[in-house]
């Protein structure tokens, strides 16, 4: 099967519903650390959850390198409107700190997440505690990886997990100056995780943007985080995105100028990466914790229905028995 082509030209009428904005409203939530508040979040967080009365799963959102978490606000407001509490902490200040700081920053959070949270809830909306997804971006998505795989000394080990999301997830700089801790083995399927992962990742993040290095480099994007992931598993490639291109538009200050010029950016319509990234989200979501295979599966068939080009064609490698 060849390549999708331009999506603007194929785009399917049949397009699963996890790429459409979910039917439920969304407010957002923002909580700070506080001595004199015993519920605050050890870190500043933004909380986009449904406003309807229910009782929805946690998805932690971890920020990429440098940047601010109201950066991704379409995306997580996307996948929030489908049933979804996102907490997104603020991992860094001026300067990110040292991976392991960084890891460990985000264990407290997802402590704080199973004792405190539903103190900053709307009213008549709780959190599933039955159900803990980890999705991050860049530097973020391997935080999330290092967190899974028991990185975080800050969280209690057998905390429990449903699903793993690395969007464009990158490890470092290049293979001899990855970040700690060095989670990649570059030994296939040698990561020990025992839930179902999906990687995304960009045509355009291993790709120089003029004088600035790639944002997404190889060896250590997502392309060597697929390898590593046992089954189930699943790889969605933006083929004309970059790294950055799943962000919100127009982003405030030096550090909203800075995220949208360092790396090589694509040419077609950041809403659709946003769209793109949002509904795999969602459709991996409902697979993993609901055993819904069917829009994640769809994607895989006929990626014409995806709002980005896919390329290489999407993977979902699933392991044996697993909700047959």
């Amino acid at each position: 099967m060849a390549a999708m082509e331009d999506s603007e030209t194929f785009f399917s009428a049949a397009t699963p519903e996890a790429f459409e904005k979910g039917s439920l409203p969304t407010t957002v939530i923002t909580a700070d650390p506080s001595e004199k508040d015993s519920t605050a979040p050890p870190k500043p967080v933004r909380i986009t959850s449904p406003t309807v009365a229910g009782t929805y799963p946690v998805v932690l959102f971890f920020h990429g390198f440098y940047l601010r978490n109201n950066f991704y606000s379409d995306v997580l407001n996307h996948v929030a409107s489908h049933g979804y509490i996102l907490v997104a902490p603020q991992l860094c200040k001026i300067l990110p700190p040292g991976g392991q700081v960084e890891v460990d920053d985000a264990g407290k959070v997802i402590d704080w997440t199973s004792k405190n949270l539903k103190a900053h809830l709307p009213n008549s909306v709780n959190a599933n505690g039955k159900y803990t997804a980890l999705v991050g971006h860049s530097r973020g998505g391997k935080t999330a990886f290092a967190v899974a795989l028991g990185h975080a000394a800050t969280l209690d080990p057998s905390f429990k997990f449903s699903a793993l999301i690395g969007i464009d997830p990158v490890a470092g700089v290049c293979k001899s100056m990855r970040t700690d801790p060095e989670i990649l083995t570059y030994e296939p399927e040698s990561f020990e995780l025992d839930i179902p992962v999906a990687v995304i990742g960009t045509g355009l993040g291993p790709k120089r943007n003029t004088v600035m290095p790639p944002c997404a480099p190889a060896e250590v994007n997502h392309e060597e985080f697929y390898k590593e992931c046992k089954a189930t598993k699943g790889h969605f490639v933006a083929a004309d995105y970059g790294h950055m291109d799943m962000l919100d538009d127009d982003l405030p200050g030096f550090v909203g100028f800075m995220a949208g010029c360092m790396c090589k950016n694509g040419k077609r319509k950041k809403s659709d990466m946003r769209r793109f990234v949002g509904g795999i989200v969602v459709a991996f979501l409902r697979y993993s914790l609901w055993g819904d295979k069917s829009e994640i599966r769809a994607i895989v068939k006929d990626p014409c229905v995806s709002p980005a080009r896919l390329d290489p064609l999407p993977e979902l490698e699933e392991a044996s028995g697993y909700f047959v």
